[in-house]
């Protein structure tokens, strides 16, 4: 395994760019070999890495079809019904109470 050329905080050459960075520009690494890391140090912790990816090797983001759409639609709908009533709770329901609001507290409805 070879190294990678390790670069400062916003030291890092043009032509290289995190995934984020790629995101925005409409491309994706496309598979290609992690080309450099960028190091944000922070005091008292280790620091904050980046891996760094050539532009001219990116490729572009796929689109996304009518059965992705569908899918993330459907996925979507699905956070919002509480496994407890099984109604859309026209949000999406908390992983730390896992239900919708009246259930977690019924309670503080009757009190309302």
């Amino acid at each position: 395994m070879s190294t990678v050329p390790v670069y400062r905080w916003r030291l890092a050459p043009d032509g290289l760019a995190t995934r984020r960075q790629l995101r925005a520009l409409g491309l994706r690494p496309g598979g290609q070999d992690v080309a450099a890391q960028v190091e944000r140090p922070r005091s008292h912790r280790e620091p904050l890495v980046a891996y760094l990816y050539r532009v001219e090797q990116a490729k572009p983001v796929r689109p996304m079809t009518p059965a992705k759409w569908a899918a993330l639609a459907k996925a979507n709908a699905a956070r919002r019904v509480c496994p407890e009533c099984r109604r859309d709770a026209g949000y999406v329901i908390p992983p730390s109470l896992g239900m919708c609001t009246p259930c977690a507290f019924p309670e503080e409805q009757r009190a309302a």
